[in-house]
């Protein structure tokens, strides 16, 4: 019984020491990024970032709810193209997303507005960087968390890793047919 009791002190502690040093040590601005090489010029890959309807093609989120609602406004591949959805299922929410800025064939910029399960913000982008008759694409995520936020990074991290991966290959898969 005093072993238990010992041991569970010592998990209390440890989690409460973890949680002060990420209070400290991980700064306001959360930023995530990956990347994939696709066998493919940047203007083929292009195709598959330039608007909000075709990034919804690859979008891992998008499978998250078959009957999520979409509406998309504004003028495909401009500035102000959007796109809200709105689901009953809390993993995908509600929200919406507009491109801010477009390079062609270089890079794309959006915004995100999250309004459930939790309200938030944040900023994406798609940069294509040709290497040689193939693209690296890098996508990121960039917001700003609020302190009790930063004890979940590493929870974030794995989440984003997941799910950006999965973009990637979607994306990937579509630009190399």
């Amino acid at each position: 019984m005093k072993t238990t009791v010992k041991m569970i002190g010592v998990l209390i502690l440890l989690i409460v020491i973890y949680a002060v040093i990420a209070l400290l040590a991980f700064g306001k601005t959360y930023h995530y990024e990956k990347s994939i090489v696709i066998g493919v010029p940047k203007e083929k890959v292009w195709q598959h970032v330039r608007t909000m309807k075709a990034v919804n093609e690859w979008n891992p989120w998008m499978k998250l709810d078959p009957d999520m609602k979409i509406t998309y406004t504004g003028e495909p591949g401009k500035k102000g193209d959007a796109y809200c959805w709105d689901s009953s299922n809390d993993e995908a929410g509600a929200g919406c997303q507009q491109l801010l800025e477009l390079i062609l064939y270089k890079k794309q910029k959006s915004e995100m507005i999250f309004r459930k399960p939790f309200e938030g913000r944040a900023f994406s982008e798609i940069i294509l960087v040709p290497e040689g008759n193939s693209t690296k694409v890098t996508w990121t995520m960039e917001t700003e968390q609020h302190p009790m936020m930063k004890m979940m990074r590493p929870l974030m991290d794995y989440q984003m890793g997941k799910s950006y991966g999965e973009g990637l290959e979607n994306l990937k898969k579509l630009a190399e047919k």
